[in-house]
């Protein structure tokens, strides 16, 4: 007997160590380091009061409750160091500025995108994540830093399933906040730097406004991991997007039932001319910017009620409150519409060999524009570029996030909706049913199609929003259009060489490799350095301390396609075999396409194929 309680006592023992090591890693993650670059050189892509109301202007997200000043006073869990501070945000990929202060509009001194907002009647400020978080980039090279605004960024921001590897904005914020909340001193530490003077009177309200911000977070966490929701690791500068918003919209706020598998990552797209396509989303799927927008807030945060008090589904012009704000949202879209393109900066990144990128002009008529120019075509006084949305068949990239999104379905029968009410809302499906909705069965674009409606209508009269200005914050007046393909889209290339990698999910670190075939592709690589190779036009990708490692062969990550090679037209394969000195022309092209440099390179000399 005594044995016995000697052998369970040293299994309680060992599993004590054990969870003790696991908690440990997981509120202590493994982040490369972060070393602030000499200067970072901002292009002309826009003036500098429009990079301001981009970085800073709010969306509506309020990440769970959690205030603006609560993450200005978080401590990391084993130190006082802030949580806050721009050298620990900036491990994880947030973009800050070496010279960087607080400013009004960003008054915590904090990352790109991240801003703060109140909402009607409320003297609440909360922390507010926008789309500039996401979609501004930067590139490193000889301690020098070019930001690349409207980029795809390389933090590590959506994932809330903890591992023991860590590097996970999300999981490290929960375990802030948990250490903050379960340690006293903490917390009193905590309390006293957001209530100053008001201590006293404030403390335990305090407590319990933080305690249910930090449940929502947990909650989140939990779901996320015991369903195992996210199998694919999404890593630097990718998201399930879809995925994502699916799940909160129609898991979290409706049923359970509604959870799917989000296992198909994708890179955040740039954003430049993004406002002449006429469809958007990697698959197409979209066409309103105002509708895009909300579901974008939605996917980070804003808050949704599908339900009254008493659980019953709200009818009417009750539907459907949410903390978006549209008109902020408006704001932000005008801006975009001003941004250009980057233009190479010979100045930080080298010289232009113009010769040999005239030599590639030739060759990206010859293998490219077929596919990446598209018509462009006037409506309604707007010049629209027509995208080529390419069959998944065809194209033969990764095809599980198309998939996905064509293939799930969702039960949203709980939200008592009359196929009538559906009938009046400014929303056009493509192709036309020739059936009624099955609203057991909705895929995901048709239910985030409605669901938007419905949040745009009511955040339009929230706002004040006349009939009148109406078509103008939908953008160009266009409705709330949706289709459904295995597809993907050719966006126009001026200014790709600043937005590795490539492909949709980010499986090919080059434009070189890109432009090579499969098996000259590499199969693993390490992302989340901003150190960047001006010769082959992507990230760097060799082993750093720390770094994530990309697997071509999980699901979701799969880099075929895309090829060019000798062989069989189809099934990935969209050109011929190009030679190594065609595929370095076609990249010094890229470096000049759609910018200035482009008009001073000299009459086309044809090129010798080996």
């Amino acid at each position: 007997m005594r044995l016995l309680i000697r052998l369970l006592v040293l299994i309680a023992v060992a599993l004590g160590l054990g969870l003790a090591v696991v908690v440990y890693y997981i509120a202590n993650p493994k982040l490369p380091a972060y070393t602030p670059a000499q200067q970072v050189h901002y292009l002309e892509q826009w003036s500098a009061a429009d990079r301001q109301t981009y970085y800073f202007t709010p969306q509506g997200t309020q990440v769970k409750g959690l205030h603006y000043d609560w993450f200005q006073a978080l401590e990391l869990p084993f130190s006082q160091q802030r949580f806050a501070a721009p050298e620990y945000l900036a491990r994880f990929g947030f973009l800050v500025d070496p010279a960087q202060k607080a400013t009004p509009d960003n008054p915590g001194n904090l990352p790109v995108g991240f801003a703060r907002h109140q909402n009607p009647g409320s003297p609440e400020q909360f922390l507010d994540i926008t789309c500039a978080a996401c979609h501004t980039g930067e590139l490193r090279f000889n301690g020098q830093a070019v930001r690349i605004d409207g980029g795809a960024a390389l933090h590590v921001l959506p994932s809330t399933v903890p591992t023991l590897r860590g590097g996970s904005f999300g999981q490290a914020l929960v375990a802030s906040l948990a250490a903050t909340y379960y340690n006293p001193w903490k917390f009193e530490r905590f309390a006293r730097n957001v209530l100053g003077a008001d201590y006293e009177d404030g403390h335990k309200s305090l407590r319990a406004d933080y305690k249910r911000s930090l449940d929502m977070f947990l909650k989140v966490a939990w779901n996320d991991t015991h369903r195992g929701l996210y199998p694919t690791e999404e890593g630097p500068g990718r998201a399930d997007a879809f995925g994502r918003i699916a799940n909160a919209s129609f898991g979290d706020a409706i049923s359970p039932d509604n959870y799917r598998v989000a296992n198909a990552p994708v890179d955040y797209p740039q954003l430049w001319d993004m406002w002449t396509f006429d469809w958007v989303q990697w698959n197409g799927s979209a066409q309103q910017p105002m509708a895009r927008n909300i579901g974008e807030a939605l996917g980070v945060g804003a808050t949704l009620n599908f339900f009254d008090a008493n659980g019953q589904p709200l009818k009417g012009d009750a539907r459907y409150p949410s903390s978006v704000r549209v008109r902020d949202l408006h704001l932000i879209e005008q801006t975009l519409q001003r941004l250009q393109p980057p233009t190479w900066p010979e100045n930080v990144l080298g010289s232009v060999d113009k010769p040999l990128a005239a030599k590639g002009r030739a060759l990206f008529t010859e293998n490219c524009a077929s596919c990446h120019v598209p018509r462009v075509k006037k409506i309604n006084g707007r010049d629209v570029q027509q995208l080529h949305l390419l069959p998944v068949a065809a194209i033969g990239t990764d095809p599980t996030a198309a998939d996905n999104i064509a293939d799930h379905r969702f039960d949203l029968s709980a939200l008592q909706w009359d196929p009538a009410e559906l009938a009046q809302l400014d929303v056009q499906l493509h192709p036309k049913p020739t059936e009624p909705l099955d609203l057991s069965k909705l895929s995901v674009a048709k239910g985030l199609a409605y669901v938007t409606a419905f949040v745009e209508n009511r955040a339009y009269r929230d706002a004040g929003v006349t009939a009148a200005e109406r078509p103008v914050l939908d953008g160009f007046g266009l409705p709330i259009g949706v289709q459904e393909l295995r597809a993907y889209k050719a966006r126009p290339l001026a200014g790709a060489w600043a937005t590795a990698p490539f492909l949709h999910n980010g499986s090919v670190p080059s434009l070189y490799q890109l432009l090579s075939p499969q098996d000259e592709r590499a199969s693993s690589f390490y992302k989340g350095t901003f150190e960047y190779d001006p010769k082959h036009l992507g990230y760097r990708t060799e082993a750093f301390s720390d770094g994530f490692l990309f697997d071509t062969r999980i699901t979701g990550n799969h880099n075929s396609g895309h090829e060019f090679r000798a062989g069989k037209r189809g099934n990935g394969v969209i050109g011929r075999l190009l030679q190594p000195q065609e595929r370095w022309a076609l990249l010094e092209y890229l470096k000049v396409l759609g910018g200035p440099l482009e008009a001073q390179l000299p009459e086309t000399v044809a090129m010798q194929k080996d």
